[in-house]
């Protein structure tokens, strides 16, 4: 008898939380015709037009992205000084960077840091990205920073593998060239100077002190 009335609670309970239930989505379904305007959740209307629809028409509508967000990379080549920062501070080991010394003036930065070394290859492989974002910290220039850009999905996985590299392979091997000419030009200068001698100087001899015994 105990069994049965406790099958019986059991099931007016059910039956009531399933009513409670019902009775929620059918009045959300009278009322809710209209879409809720995608706002960000920093907007003070975030949380007003509850009765509305919040399913959205993805990618025709789009929730605001906010501003201090972290998403994919992006590194402006212009005010780079190739410091090495970003690469070295990268848990997960996703920047590349290969450089070497500049035999021309490269000008400045927008910060007016000197610009000494030559930039062929900086890449970012975004797959392997966790979005610390460590190397926007300790970038001396601000030059590599998150973007708002979030949904950038490939079939491919080397479409991840984003190149800022500022010289094609063709200029880069002749600067190569012109850097090895001009090491070259540098040693043979300084092979064929002569080194002048330099005169050694005397020391004074020390004077023997008298020993006490004579």
């Amino acid at each position: 008898m105990a069994q049965s009335e406790s099958f019986f609670q059991q099931s007016r309970t059910a039956i009531k939380n399933l009513s409670v239930g019902m009775r929620q989505t059918f009045r959300h379904m009278t009322k809710g015709h209209s879409t809720k305007n995608p706002t960000s959740i920093e907007s003070d209307d975030y949380f007003t037009d509850r009765d509305k629809a919040v399913t959205i028409q993805y990618p025709a509508e789009q929730i605001p992205v906010p501003d201090v967000g972290r998403y994919r990379l992006h590194m402006e080549a212009d005010d780079c000084i190739v410091c090495d920062k970003c690469a070295r501070i990268c848990p997960v080991d996703c920047i590349t960077i290969e450089s070497f010394k500049a035999t021309e003036d490269l000008g400045y930065t927008s910060d007016g840091s000197k610009k000494r070394l030559e930039l062929p290859v900086f890449d970012i492989d975004m797959a392997k990205c966790c979005y610390c974002g460590l190397c926007t910290t300790v970038c001396p220039t601000e030059c590599l920073t998150m973007t708002k850009v979030f949904d950038y999905s490939e079939y491919d996985r080397e479409q991840f593998v984003y190149h800022f590299g500022i010289l094609s392979p063709e200029e880069e091997a002749q600067k190569r060239a012109q850097l090895e000419a001009e090491k070259q030009a540098k040693a043979a200068a300084k092979s064929t100077t002569p080194k002048a001698s330099v005169p050694k100087k005397k020391l004074p001899l020390l004077k023997k002190k008298p020993s006490q015994d004579s």
